[in-house]
């Protein structure tokens, strides 16, 4: 029952945290996608380098992490609920 207990918080926390952004609840793949390229201004600035920040991620592909994120939780909650009842 204990790693059940254990797969259950996760799973619970990977749907809900990944759910977030998958459906971009008060913007959060937006301020991920935003907070990133702050991030490599700021690296790139610490190096002398002016020029324009290389856009890596968008807010989408933060989406579709989320999806992923979410599905893995769920298959987590899955396989805790029946380690508990079995």
């Amino acid at each position: 029952m204990g790693i059940g207990v254990f797969l259950l918080a996760f799973g619970l926390t990977a749907v809900i945290g990944g759910g977030w952004v998958a459906l971009n609840i008060r913007g959060s793949a937006v301020a991920l996608e935003r907070m990133a390229e702050t991030n490599t201004q700021m690296r790139m600035r610490a190096r002398g380098d002016l020029g324009p920040a290389p856009r890596r991620m968008s807010s989408a592909l933060y989406r579709l992490l989320g999806t992923v994120i979410t599905l893995a939780g769920c298959m987590l909650t899955l396989v805790s609920l029946v380690e508990v009842t079995g």
